[in-house]
């Protein structure tokens, strides 16, 4: 099967070459030329995730030179556990998708993981793969946990200085070669722009080799279409309803995954895009005009996207685009919801996740009652220990990964937000290597 560009401009390339470039040379961001029906198979309560995933995503991979090893990414990428969890008794028809129990503590441990996996099977050691990473807080450590000891990529993550938590940074800057981390003295839009400005520059990005391991890349996407597919699945065998979905999102990479699943046959009901306060979405949803703008600063800080990459593929399947709903909550209505679930349930939300199971608390009672709705909990909340524990007053703990994460020395290099800035950083590394 083969990819084409969003804005139609460049040849159509192989599923392994449009992992390998990241972006388009026109600029756009690629996509299957036509999204094909998935087998199901099994009954999804026998089917585990990793076997789920290869089997959902085998036809976008077939006639590919990554398809014989798709069984195996997937084993290897989504080692851990995916808790499905009915939190709060008096709220049957909510499902919780836990998409945190990966080795960085995010649901960007999918995406990544996978990423890193093709991208090693691609790579030759003698001209390694540059992948770089615009993170707006979970990206960039889920990209560095997963590319550290790896011969055939170099990592480099660009975050921006004072918009991430204090747990954030630390794991963005603690990772071991062949990872590299840079403060970037902008926003997360201007570290985006660098990534998108540097795949311009046609000798930097071949003298690189560079790729990108934000969800402009279809690697990240096509996991998130997998669980995503693999969850609507489990609820709708248990609960014979097919299940509405309430996702975060900041940079529309959850939007699409969605509409992919739901383009290959997985059964998805109405869609909920839950944003911060960060209204591109929101207005484009009131509106049906796209106006980026810069991002503002929120609680739920890996969500401040005032500019998503993703529109461009969103906006091209235009049925999910026109019907998906948007709720922008934000951050007095972050904390209110994290306090008033922990109340009544016991359950505790980070910041991005609370977006959603707001949106959720704003669905008329009629519609929470018509059909089982899946929230997506994608990250985990001791990531964002100084908001969540003065909310619910008491301690949050952590898992045994995000607590080995404080061990590690943290490294990072301040950039101005300039494209020589990042280049003159690239062919440093390319000398020392």
């Amino acid at each position: 099967m083969k990819m084409v560009s969003t804005r139609a401009d460049s040849p159509p390339v192989s599923l392994s070459e449009a992992i390998r470039q990241g972006q388009a040379p026109d600029g756009g961001l690629y996509m299957p030329c036509e999204l094909p029906s998935a087998a199901m198979g099994e009954a999804p309560e026998t089917l585990s995730l990793p076997k789920s995933a290869a089997r959902f995503l085998a036809p976008v991979f077939s006639g590919d030179a990554l398809a014989s090893e798709l069984a195996e990414i997937c084993e290897t990428a989504f080692d851990f556990d995916v808790p499905l969890v009915q939190p709060d008794p008096a709220r049957p028809g909510l499902h919780v998708l836990e998409l945190f129990h990966g080795p960085t503590g995010a649901f960007k441990d999918f995406g990544g993981r996978f990423l890193m996996e093709c991208l090693d099977r691609l790579s030759d050691p003698r001209a390694p793969l540059t992948v770089l990473a615009a993170t707006s807080g979970d990206t960039g450590g889920a990209v560095g946990c997963a590319a550290e000891g790896r011969a055939g990529v170099r990592a480099v993550i660009l975050f921006a200085k004072g918009r991430v938590s204090a747990f954030q940074r630390h794991q963005l800057t603690c990772w071991d070669a062949p990872v590299s981390a840079l403060e970037v003295d902008g926003d997360f839009d201007a570290c985006q722009a660098l990534v998108k400005a540097a795949f311009r520059d046609r000798t930097l990005r071949e003298r690189h080799h560079l790729t990108s391991a934000n969800s402009i890349n279809l690697a990240r996407l096509l996991p998130q279409a997998a669980y995503l597919a693999w969850a609507v699945r489990r609820v709708e065998a248990s609960t014979g309803r097919r299940p509405g979905l309430i996702l975060p999102t900041g940079n529309l990479g959850h939007g699409v995954a969605a509409a992919i699943a739901a383009a290959m046959g997985a059964p998805v009901g109405p869609l909920v895009l839950a944003t911060n306060a960060n209204a591109t979405l929101s207005d484009w949803a009131k509106t049906g005009e796209y106006t980026p703008r810069a991002s503002i600063a929120t609680i739920a800080n890996a969500m401040d996207v005032g500019a998503p990459s993703n529109f461009e593929r969103l906006s091209a399947m235009r049925d999910v685009a026109e019907s998906a709903r948007v709720e922008r909550v934000d951050d007095e209505q972050i904390r209110a919801r994290i306090r008033a679930d922990y109340e009544t349930s016991g359950y505790v939300w980070c910041p991005h996740s609370a977006t959603a199971a707001e949106a959720y608390a704003r669905l008329e009672a009629k519609e929470r009652e018509a059909r089982p709705w899946i929230v997506a909990a994608t990250a985990h909340p001791y990531k964002f220990a100084d908001i969540v524990e003065p909310l619910i007053g008491r301690s949050v703990v952590p898992t045994p990964a995000l607590r080995a994460v404080t061990d590690r020395e943290s490294r990072a290099r301040p950039l101005k937000p300039e494209l020589s800035a990042l280049a003159d950083h690239l062919d440093h590394r390319l000398e020392t290597a």
